[in-house]
């Protein structure tokens, strides 16, 4: 079992619900202080987004940072330098695209995401067929690959993709791109699907923007990701001590839930 799968069931057993941030990675000069800022107010872990010039699962709120972030000049070497300055202990998460992997060497980037305290990474555009050199290469490096569910994947599939997926289980809340989503999420399906047939920990994300909905999430999952809605506030300024007051706002939702169940 991988670190990162250790860490999450130590952390579900407690009853506490997990919450995951998102940031674009390189988005701004300061953006490992905002990851700081988040675990302070109460994340668990943080997913680390790497940006890539054409990223086929993210909204235009994502997609803008980053460019930005690459028009600043940020690069696996840049966040891997960025991330070892970092004073959190915390499970680090990457999400970026096969592309990005593959040209820099799927040995190398395990390796290089592993020493800046990367445990696990989300890659959605690479299928469970088509894992098997990039998981070796994480294996060697204690790095878990972590695939998604969608509300379309049949039951068949989900038992495919939890059984092959390590640290968590990615539920994807409906059919879309990331985004804040006023639209009714597609939770309680997926979920019990993952859950069907496995016992993996088991986290809600795309369209996750509000701490009610949060909080709605969590009554079926073990934990909820919050990127888009996160992603704005930095996009529209905000600094260090917003992000610790928005996080902390879904922390007290998740809490408020975790007392009730």
């Amino acid at each position: 079992m991988k670190s990162l799968e250790t860490s999450l069931r130590e952390l579900r057993a407690t009853g506490r619900k997990a919450l995951v941030p998102y940031f674009v990675a390189g988005a701004t000069s300061d953006w490992v202080r905002h990851v700081e800022a988040a675990v302070l107010a109460g994340a668990d872990a943080v997913e680390i987004g790497i940006p890539f010039s054409d990223p086929m699962l993210d909204g235009v709120v994502i997609q803008n940072a980053s460019l930005r972030a690459l028009e600043l000049g940020t690069t696996i070497d840049s966040i891997a330098t960025d991330l070892s300055s970092i004073a959190t202990s915390v499970p680090l998460i990457a999400m970026t695209y096969y592309n990005l992997l593959y040209h820099y060497g799927l040995e190398r980037v395990a390796g290089k995401l592993r020493e800046c305290g990367v445990v696990g990474a989300i890659v959605p555009d690479l299928t469970v067929e088509e894992a098997g050199e990039w998981r070796a290469a994480a294996d060697a490096s204690d790095v878990a690959t972590i695939f998604l569910v969608a509300p379309s994947t049949p039951p068949e599939r989900v038992a495919l993709v939890t059984s092959a997926s390590e640290g968590f289980c990615y539920a994807s809340s409906r059919m879309a791109v990331t985004g804040s989503a006023t639209d009714s999420v597609d939770v309680t399906r997926v979920v019990k699907r993952v859950r069907d047939c496995s016992d993996l920990p088991t986290y809600v994300g795309i369209g996750i923007s509000t701490p009610q909905q949060a909080r709605a999430a969590v009554n079926v999952s073990d934990g909820v990701i919050v990127g888009s809605a996160l992603v704005r506030v930095i996009h529209e300024g905000g600094g260090a001590r917003e992000i610790e007051q928005f996080i902390g706002s879904f922390r007290n939702a998740l809490d408020a839930a975790g007392g009730e169940s």
